[in-house]
């Protein structure tokens, strides 16, 4: 495909509503941003709730004018926060506060603890829900690579890990079989499906999900840190749109009183925009002077129906219902206005058209834009290499490549010095993650590069999920890696290659061994580390010689998904795993010790420091400068020393976290070597032998997948 251009600026007129709030007021406090919900905690009123910059829980209770505002004093950082129904046949809600190493769900009708807990892997995400095998709703929390839900009570009802941090949760049927499934945002750029804790499905984004909004009928909204906001209906993405903002909060609503719900984005920069959650067409916008903190719906106002609020860093609240939108004077149709803008980007074109043809400016009828991709270690940094070329001596003026997660600003120019302009153009590209990528080229093409108007060709390339490894030789038997996975497969070699060719850069000089029928071989370099991976198929056995098990594991999945394959029963050995596991139980063993050690110091140093204090203050009541000075001397040191105590009790908790994730990624991985459905059990094995520190059962776990 391919247009005449120059730079034409094309007026549009944007077809959307701006809005009166219905009400407006003041929380005079800072709201933390993500940390805002509503609730009905006596299950008839909506308080709104958020997290102040002191790491207090402030409710606000419009129904009770007298004492409308109230707190409740966190003494940890506030990382999650949530309201929802938890008590089976109760209709007041519960309050669900995560930090960073507990969680805490508390009745703010009866000013009571429901229960507390301590969370090593800290608290990021909050769900409330009925999963697929639950009778009662369950309170869903994601830490550092792990997933837990509790009852109301307390007791643990589930425990799984996933393959990164988790952003968000939310509980939806995204299947439309009866009964939910619970899918998780996590930092790896993954949205994954799960049925209980069995993963059945995954998405990969190009940045971290930071949030996730269930719609009716198997649809859902996500927002990815890098500011892009989309929908999929189940699985298949509708649509996606980007912003230079980033995302603080999604919600639904239906502010336009279609009888739909309309996709509510609350952003950085202070913006709060709705969407048509099928066409992504934008239909309300408003500005507030502050980032956006929180959107949520609720009767706010009593007035029978739900409004939308909008709570701002600086404690402003806003509130909006289908009253509020206002039609912009002068503003098209959306019909005028589409042919409008056709009618003008054509008329441009054409007139771009005749005066190159008048001029000889033009190219000939049949110049085609070339493109290649192929994997090269001969760049400075090994690297993608995408190759740009013209079908006879045409020119390459300027080539702009956008993908996401590749560059750092997403587009990447090329524009050669006039003395280099060819009919040739290469551009190297890192992906950072295992993922399909789409690659939209625009290239600009001309006669000669004095034109001042370029033909403008635009395609799209998808470069496939393992391109930044490339195929070598097989190696000779001592180089092959010593661990491996193992298991039986029947399949036939051409269903092989053809796995290879979606899912790798293949060369046409393919170095891939195969006798056609029953054997098969391949070694894989990595481009990142220079790692080697062996693959091999003979006489129905598929054996993969590698020492990281993570693309071990991608490589078992890929192959079971396209071979449609839902029983791998694996064999497998990973000694350095083994010994790296071995060494972060101990690890994290010592990092608890120090925790506790660290924690009765600081106890300890603040009793004394309280006596000092009170003897302080009485020695300044006798007029004892001398020993009131040496109890201020006193308190400075001990103050002093509290305050490095606190450093290190930092610096040991964080530690402490990447080495549960480390834990949590080596059981993600080891579980990701089967195919199977017994997942669950797997896990929870693994679970106990870690905090038994039993490395005979760990070791049959990694190997078999079964104790």
């Amino acid at each position: 495909m391919y247009s005449l251009c120059t730079v034409t600026m094309v007026s549009s007129i944007m077809q959307c509503k701006m809005a009166i709030p219905l009400f407006s007021l003041q929380l005079r406090h800072s709201i933390i941003p993500h940390l805002v919900t509503i609730g009905k905690y006596d299950g008839s009123h909506h308080c709104l709730t958020a997290a102040t910059s002191e790491n207090k829980i402030l409710i606000h209770s419009p129904h009770r004018p007298e004492k409308d505002i109230s707190y409740l004093n966190i003494n940890q950082k506030i990382t999650a926060l949530l309201a929802g129904k938890a008590i089976p046949n109760d209709e007041k809600d519960i309050l669900v506060v995560g930090t960073v190493g507990s969680v805490l769900a508390y009745n703010v009708d009866l000013n009571s603890d429901l229960f507390f807990k301590e969370i090593p892997d800290g608290v990021a995400a909050i769900a409330i829900g009925k999963l697929n095998s639950m009778k009662d709703p369950a309170i869903i929390i994601g830490g550092n690579c792990s997933i837990q839900a509790f009852d109301c009570k307390g007791n643990e009802i589930l425990w799984t890990v996933t393959g990164d941090n988790v952003r968000s949760i939310i509980v939806m049927d995204i299947d439309l079989d009866g009964s939910n499934e619970l899918l998780v945002g996590s930092e790896d750029y993954e949205i994954r499906e799960f049925k209980d804790d069995i993963i059945v499905d995954e998405i990969s984004e190009t940045s971290s999900i930071c949030s996730l909004i269930s719609f009716s009928t198997g649809r859902f909204a996500y927002a990815l840190d890098n500011g892009t906001v989309g929908v999929y209906d189940k699985f298949r993405r509708v649509w996606r749109v980007k912003s230079k903002s980033s995302v603080n909060f999604l919600e639904k609503y239906d502010l336009d009183g279609d009888g739909k719900e309309e996709l509510i984005t609350g952003w950085s920069n202070g913006k709060v925009d709705a969407r048509n959650s099928i066409t992504g067409e934008v239909i309300f916008r408003d500005v507030l002077s502050n980032s956006i903190a929180g959107v949520v719906v609720g009767d706010y106002v009593r007035a029978g129906k739900c409004q939308m609020i909008v709570v701002s860093i600086a404690g402003e609240v806003r509130g909006y219902d289908s009253t509020s939108l206002k039609v912009e004077s002068g503003v098209q149709t959306n019909v005028i206005h589409d042919l409008l803008q056709k009618r003008q980007i054509l008329m441009s074109e054409l007139n771009n058209y005749t005066k190159a043809s008048n001029e000889g400016q033009g190219i000939p009828g049949d110049t085609r834009l070339i493109t290649e991709v192929s994997v090269s270690e001969e760049t400075i940094e090994p690297c993608v290499l995408l190759t740009l070329s013209t079908n006879n001596s045409m020119i390459l003026k300027a080539v702009t490549v956008f993908s996401e997660g590749i560059f750092e600003d997403e587009t990447h120019v090329v524009h050669p010095d006039k003395e280099c302009v060819s009919s040739e153009l290469k551009i190297t590209l890192l992906p950072p993650k295992d993922i399909l990528l789409d690659i939209h080229i625009r290239a600009f093409v001309g006669s000669s590069v004095d034109n001042d108007q370029f033909h403008v060709f635009e395609l799209t390339r998808q470069l496939p999920k393992f391109s930044m490894y490339l195929l070598v030789s097989y190696p000779e038997n001592e180089d092959v890696p010593k661990s491996f996975v193992k298991f039986r497969l029947v399949e036939r070699v051409q269903r092989l290659d053809l796995w290879l060719s979606l899912n790798f850069i293949v060369p046409q000089k393919t170095p891939v061994k195969t006798n056609g029928q029953d054997f098969w071989k391949i070694a894989i370099k990595s481009l990142r580390d220079s790692s080697l991976t062996c693959v091999t198929f003979e006489k129905e056995v598929m054996l993969i010689y590698s020492l990281n098990i993570n693309f071990t594991a991608d490589i078992v999945q890929t192959l079971a998904s396209y071979l449609n394959l839902d029983q791998i029963d694996s064999l497998a050995e990973f000694p350095k795993v083994l010994d790296d596991l071995w060494e972060s139980i101990q690890s994290v063993k010592t990092l608890q010790q120090n925790a506790v050690k660290l924690n009765a110091s600081i106890a300890d140093s603040s009793a004394l420091l309280k006596n000092l204090i009170v003897q302080a203050e009485d020695f300044r009541l006798l007029d004892d400068t001398s020993n009131m000075e040496k109890c201020l001397n006193d308190i400075f040191h001990i103050d002093k020393q509290m305050i490095q105590n606190h450093q290190v009790t930092c610096e040991n908790h964080e530690q402490l976290l990447v080495t549960l994730k480390k834990i949590n990624n080596i059981i993600q991985n080891a579980s990701r070597l089967r195919v199977n459905n017994n997942r669950t059990d797997t896990i929870t094995s693994y679970r106990q032998a870690v905090a038994s520190e039993n490395m005979t059962i760990l070791k049959k776990l990694i190997e078999t997948g079964n104790k």
